[in-house]
């Protein structure tokens, strides 16, 4: 009788253990309103080029890109953080920035190479609610990886939340 009380207790503890590191490492989900924004660093060097909206309209963005075109020009990369979403057009070499918060900020797709190409950041200024696309020249035999991050125009400085993808093939091939 003891062993089966020991053995209930065990099982109790521990899923109470779990559920407390679920609730406290939970990552912060794409509608989160973060408590206050914290400032990410970025390299000194790092170029940030300013997205242009899309031949399709304003509010146009990949999806749209991808529906006028064929199955090969999907949008790879897909990643969302607060505020901001971003995917890699890896056809037209075209990073996408979409704005989904009306909070001052501008969406941030952070672009990073696994052969040693400079950093560089595609920002969408244009406004909540529209996708701003940054054409690209990357190496075919590469990967390129997105971080998504916010920012502000203002005084040129990054902030969280922020979401990475995972390493996606520059000729779309994985």
């Amino acid at each position: 009788m003891r062993e089966n009380r020991r053995s209930k207790l065990s099982v109790l503890a521990g899923a109470s253990g779990l559920a407390l590191s679920a609730v406290t490492a939970a990552p912060a989900l794409a509608d989160d309103v973060p408590e206050s924004p914290r400032e990410v660093e970025m390299a000194a060097d790092v170029k940030v080029v300013e997205g242009i909206a899309p031949a399709l309209g304003p509010a146009a963005g990949p999806a749209a890109a991808a529906e006028a075109a064929t199955a090969s020009d999907t949008c790879l990369g897909s990643t969302a953080a607060y505020g901001s979403s971003g995917c890699f057009q890896h056809n037209a070499d075209i990073v996408w920035a979409g704005d989904t918060k009306k909070d001052g900020m501008s969406a941030a797709v952070g672009v990073y190479t696994d052969y040693g190409r400079a950093e560089e950041v595609c920002v969408n200024n244009l406004g909540v609610n529209t996708w701003a696309g940054c054409d690209k020249d990357y190496r075919e035999s590469g990967n390129v990886r997105l971080r998504v991050l916010r920012y502000d125009g203002d005084t040129g400085k990054f902030y969280q939340p922020e979401a990475w993808s995972g390493w996606v093939p520059v000729d779309g091939k994985y």
